[in-house]
């Protein structure tokens, strides 16, 4: 395949350095790395080669943090790899600039979609319709397209080289959302979806030199997540963890920690270690340790009911919607009272925090009839709903089966607050001197995420589910706590160790 010289001069050429041989296509794809302005102009044996200056590249946006969108005359679609939500729709909207100034006689029009897990599934759906007669459709995708689909039509792919991933920082204890370099493998897996039905094209937003430096395959899910609930569960069939021979072993640190915090937690003892009967309980329940003991603990502080709904939507994609051009309508629409909620009811942000506000709109959400319409006026993914409705059901029976004893605490959710306290008491920031927060056992400078209901507030201490870090390290799932909560259970630094 080559680089047609009917190509638009205005149009930088790229280097092709060669086909994809690691992926079982039908057809080959070209792969096009992005040139180094050092290089000259070389030939590669299938294709005809040419040079991108820096001014060229700038142009397109051959930067990760910008649109790396390569115009082409042909009526064929485009899909880009991209790294999460955020990024994807400020893409879309410049993309959308974009195709407004082509010049229709010389371009095709270009339609163009988004496409995530947490965007509504109609909206999905859309991006795998064929395009219309005379339009061509440009995704900006997730790493869901790499391998989970595939999306018909598609013969340029636009490989940014990064992803979103999840890792367990064992010296910190901290479970971090970070964007990564993708893998060698992740790369030609993404070169593969411009040959699913015909000869194809990706265009790589790296050099040659970056592409081998990158490792050869993704680092296994276990060698890079928490351990605690892997260990719980082998140790529940009769298991040793610190002796297990795994296929991919994982660091001796991280799984010294996950014994070390199920010790914390109560549910192991002893070296080597075994299952308490706190543990053997905690076992029946297929979550994090951390969350199973927040279900144990709402028990004593009469909230299992509401545990249970808070833990299935934090199992779950997001809940809320939040549209770029409708931003301003959907946080308004969680600060109000619910549509269809009688005078006196409740708000669904509450100056408790992330989990309480959840619980809000769960309590809401079971109360309508017409739950798809009323999802809709108050920017909620129903899906995201339903999924946790289930998934509650699930959590419900297993509580059932463990003998716990039901119980429900209104609207007295400070109770709530103290079970998430004695899961997640490691999950701890501190307000400082400077209006800076700090997390309280590793001393990780944080920030309040944008998307909280805390946003904007300085409460003295809060308690966290997770922390993605861009630039900065961010905060997300919060609820606040009382200092003296720590004195009573005797939570706090060193203080369960």
């Amino acid at each position: 395949m080559r680089v047609h010289d009917d190509a638009d001069p205005k149009i930088p050429k790229y280097n092709a350095m060669g086909k994809s041989s690691k992926l079982s296509m039908k057809r080959p794809s070209t792969v096009v790395f992005r040139e180094n302005s050092a290089k000259v102009q070389k030939t590669s044996e299938d294709s005809r080669v040419g040079n991108a200056t820096n001014s060229d590249r700038t142009n397109i946006g051959w930067r990760r943090k910008s649109l790396p969108v390569y115009i082409l005359r042909k009526r064929e679609d485009i899909l880009i790899f991209l790294t999460g939500q955020e990024e994807i729709e400020a893409a879309a909207v410049a993309a959308r600039n974009i195709a407004k100034q082509l010049d229709e006689e010389e371009y095709p029009p270009l339609k163009v979609f988004p496409l995530y897990a947490t965007l509504p599934t109609h909206q999905q759906l859309e991006a795998f319709k064929p395009s219309a007669p005379g339009m061509r459709k440009l995704i900006l995708s997730t790493n869901v397209a790499e391998t989970s689909v595939t999306i018909g039509g598609i013969r340029h792919v636009i490989d940014t080289g990064v992803v979103k991933a999840r890792t367990h920082h064992p010296t910190t204890g901290l479970d971090v959302l970070r964007v990564e370099k993708v893998s060698q493998a992740q790369a030609w897996q993404r070169a593969g979806r411009a040959a699913r039905e015909a000869p194809g094209k990706c265009y790589r937003v790296y050099t040659r030199e970056e592409f081998e430096k990158m490792k050869d395959m993704p680092i296994p899910e276990i060698q890079r997540c928490s351990l605690a609930g892997v260990a719980l569960q082998l140790l529940a069939i009769g298991v040793d963890i610190t002796t297990f021979d795994f296929m991919d072993k994982p660091p001796k640190e991280g799984v010294d920690v996950a014994v070390s915090c199920l010790e914390k937690l109560g549910a192991v003892k002893g070296s080597p270690p075994q299952l308490t009967t706190l543990g053997r309980t905690m076992s029946l329940f297929p979550l994090d340790p951390r969350f199973t003991k927040v279900i144990l603990a709402s028990v004593e502080h009469r909230c299992l009911e509401e545990a249970l709904t808070v833990i299935a939507l934090l199992s779950g994609e997001s809940i809320f919607m939040d549209p770029p051009t409708k931003r301003e309508q959907a946080y308004n629409a969680r600060s109000r009272y619910p549509s269809n909620s009688h005078r006196g009811g409740f708000r669904f942000a509450s100056p408790e925090g992330d989990h309480v506000t959840l619980l809000n709109v769960f309590r809401a959400y079971q109360n309508v009839t017409q739950k798809k319409a009323w999802c809709h006026d108050n920017f909620l993914h129903h899906r995201n709903l339903e999924y946790g409705s289930e998934v509650r059901q699930q959590l419900a029976a297993l509580a059932e089966r463990a003998n716990l004893e039901k119980a429900s605490c209104g609207t007295n959710t400070k109770q709530l607050r103290k079970a998430f306290l004695e899961g997640l008491y490691e999950n701890l920031a501190e307000l400082q001197r400077d209006q800076t927060y700090v997390t309280v056992y590793s001393k990780q400078p944080v920030t309040i995420h944008p998307s909280s209901t805390l946003h904007g507030t300085k409460p003295p201490l809060l308690l966290f589910t997770e922390v993605v870090a861009t630039g900065r390290c961010y905060l997300r799932g919060l609820s606040t706590i009382d200092p003296a909560w720590l004195t009573q259970k005797n939570i706090g630094p060193g203080k369960r160790d």
